[in-house]
């Protein structure tokens, strides 16, 4: 059955005033974002550094850290980054995206105040602007739990982050022109494993431990899946939650998405591969990395074990199985469980619905048939200042109508601490993920077919994921 719709609970808030927490720990980083030569493929492109590496350094935090972040951009063209599962309470204007943020000048810099309230869990940031992305610009974020607050499994020997992409050979430069003259994106030429191709990263392990893996898709287009040789994976937390321990052989991890997985090194010591490959594709692309145990006998042997294809109902099933731990503290020493989010009555349901096709002889895309048009002031500063033009509130409907795409400046509003129904729906033929931005939701329900009130007889109102991303498959 093919699965392309997906329902999210999502309670608005309104951002106004960057906040910062007086009584908590602070944490300083300066970032000098460059151009340098990279080889991930074996060809030389540019890629986008922070502070000469490649991917960008990891940020390391602790639940309720204020985080200060001073980047500098030494680019030729203006530059933001976003931070992906961030909450933004009341903060919005740190976001990182367009709309919410002006882009930092070429040789200027800006300061990001971040406070991660009341969030725990393994998330990344990225550059949002101008097809950055595809040159690097991006690194991995963890959130420790408080000393004195209870995690649902023993410390880890290890704790690795796992950034895992599609990848050009081309220069992000020529795609965004390939973009502009209005056709689609290629396909890609490769995956990376922080920032390597294949063979090229390698994990090291001591037999009989276990390690935490927080594996993050930071790539453009495709639904990717994660395995190791001969070894388990035990799914522990998504997105800031701790999820009921379920083993998999194999995990789907799709765009924008972030999970970590426990295993341990209990196989003969050797070499063993570490496999990720494209999802619902043809062909499939296939990439390695090696597991390395310190007592190894051998180099990795035999072919790469295989993986799920084009089985959207083996996603569809592994991502309903999915389920927060309801008796596992989060941040806080109350258990997860202690929200009943099934219990609060929503007041507006909307269904976004996207599409792809011709305007002006240009590829575009859209949701409700609307193709955002991006204005030259900022949209939350707009509103702040009240600058008439700029955006129209309620240019984009709460439903599909099945008009034609148009462009416009979209802009949705929402009522403060409403509690509302989200129903993607994915017509198209490929993957598509959402994202909430700066905020998370409960992905109460997935299925085939198009979505009606009955549908909600089949919602998760107890245990859902509250996460930031989620994917639609297409028809």
């Amino acid at each position: 059955m093919p699965l392309n719709l997906a329902v999210a609970l999502f309670c608005a808030t309104a951002s106004l005033f960057a906040i910062a927490g007086a009584d908590d720990p602070y944490r300083f980083f300066n970032w000098n974002v460059t151009y340098g030569d990279i080889y991930p493929l074996g060809v030389r492109q540019t890629g986008i550094l922070i502070n000469g590496q490649f991917p960008g350094p990891d940020i390391h935090s602790v639940t309720n850290d204020n985080l200060i972040i001073n980047v500098f951009n030494s680019l030729d063209e203006p530059f933001l980054l976003s931070w992906n599962g961030i909450q933004q309470r009341r903060n919005s204007y740190e976001d990182g995206v367009y709309g919410t943020t002006c882009p930092i000048p070429p040789g200027k810099n800006f300061t990001y105040i971040l406070q991660v309230k009341d969030q725990i869990g393994s998330f990344y940031y990225f550059p949002s602007l101008a097809f950055h992305k595809a040159a690097g610009g991006f690194g991995g974020i963890r959130i420790l739990s408080r000393p004195r607050i209870p995690v649902p499994f023993p410390d880890p020997a290890g704790d690795y982050t796992v950034l895992i992409g599609d990848w050009y050979k081309s220069n992000h430069t020529d795609l965004r022109a390939h973009l502009d003259l209005g056709k689609k994106l290629p396909f890609p030429d490769g995956i990376l494993i922080n920032g390597r191709g294949p063979g090229g990263a390698s994990f090291n392990v001591e037999q009989g431990k276990t390690y935490r893996l927080r594996i993050s898709n930071v790539g453009l287009q495709n639904s990717l899946n994660f395995r190791i040789q001969n070894h388990k994976l035990k799914l522990v937390e998504v997105e800031g939650t701790h999820t009921l321990q379920t083993t998999y052989s194999s995990i789907d991890i799709h765009v924008g998405q972030s999970s970590s997985v426990l295993f341990t090194a209990d196989q003969p010591a050797q070499d063993y591969y570490i496999v990720v490959s494209t999802r619902f594709t043809n062909p499939v692309l296939t990439t390695t990395a090696t597991l390395r145990y310190s007592n190894s006998a051998g180099p990795v042997s035999g072919p790469p074990p295989g993986g799920p294809t084009i089985q959207i109902d083996w996603s569809l099933n592994q991502a309903r199985s999915i389920r927060t731990n309801l008796t596992a503290s989060g941040p806080r020493p109350n258990p997860q469980g202690s929200y009943h989010y099934g219990l609060i009555n929503t007041t507006r349901t909307i269904r976004l619905a996207n599409s792809a096709g011709q305007v002006n002889g240009k590829q575009r895309y859209a949701v409700n048939s609307v193709s955002f048009v991006p204005a030259d002031t900022p949209l939350k500063l707009a509103d702040y200042f009240k600058i008439g033009g700029v955006f129209r509130v309620g240019s984009i409907s709460d439903n599909p109508y099945g008009g034609g795409i148009y462009l416009d400046t979209s802009v949705m509003n929402a009522d403060y601490r409403a509690f509302i129904e989200i129903v993607f729906q994915n017509d198209e033929d490929i993957v598509q993920s959402w994202h909430l931005d700066g905020y998370s939701f409960f992905v109460v329900g997935m299925d085939g077919g198009q979505w009606t009130a009955a549908s909600r007889n089949q919602y998760n109102l107890r245990d859902a994921i509250s996460r930031c991303t989620t994917q639609e498959c297409g028809t």
